[in-house]
């Protein structure tokens, strides 16, 4: 399948290069989005999600964020591809340059307007922790992350929302219960769906619950100034 954008190399924080999808809104621009990958790296699927978005007026940055470990990485959904990815995530690439990178393409769309963010499982998790401690977003909408409940001691700096499947079982309904409990100014919506309901590539895939996800997003994105 086509895409809209183009991947561009871009220099981070600790001078590495690494890819970025970047594609241009397609009629008035409402902002900057910066999307951030699922664990499988920045796939077609990310770059589809990248083009919805700047087909509603959002000029949208993709870092791969494992370039350094896995250059081009697109992992495929297989169990072999899981565990790959997985490996890459919790024992090769450091969380905290997940959100430098993150950082450096909010940094990169700034000077044109206000910057948004969401992300995706693993991106999911980047999006709230950098709603948390990143400078310049107007607001944030992470998906179905399972470290977000352990970064409940972090307040957003931002206005922002969670989306989870209620039969995600790798992320508990007691843990988003104590989420909620330590955090009530983030509004979290559950959804009949389990992990990675947005993603048509995925068993758990959700288009009811994808859609609704989608257009409370832009609604966030709309009412802080997108």
């Amino acid at each position: 399948m086509a895409h809209r954008g183009d991947v561009t190399a871009y220099r981070m924080a600790d001078d590495a290069e690494i890819d970025v999808y970047h594609v241009k809104p397609v009629a008035a621009r409402r902002g900057g989005l910066v999307l951030i990958q699922e664990i499988f790296g920045l796939t077609d699927h990310i770059r589809e999600q990248c083009d919805v978005y700047a087909a509603e007026g959002y000029e949208v940055l993709a870092p791969a964020l494992y370039d350094r470990e896995a250059p081009g990485l697109q992992a495929p959904y297989s169990p072999e591809g899981i565990a790959m990815a997985i490996k890459i995530a919790r024992e090769q690439h450091p969380f905290d340059l997940s959100i430098s990178d993150t950082q450096a393409c909010i940094d990169a769309l700034k000077p044109a307007g206000p910057v948004f963010i969401t992300g995706y499982c693993y991106g999911g998790s980047v999006t709230y922790a950098a709603a948390a401690r990143c400078d310049g977003l107007s607001a944030a909408s992470g998906y179905y992350g399972s470290m977000i409940p352990r970064l409940a001691a972090e307040p957003p700096r931002c206005p922002t929302i969670l989306h989870f499947g209620r039969r995600d079982s790798g992320i508990p309904l007691d843990a988003i219960a104590a989420f909620e409990a330590a955090r009530p100014e983030v509004t979290v919506h559950l959804y009949d769906a389990g992990h990675g309901f947005n993603s048509d590539r995925r068993a758990d895939y959700d288009a009811t619950s994808a859609a609704l996800a989608f257009q409370r997003t832009l609604a966030l994105f709309r009412a802080h100034g997108g």
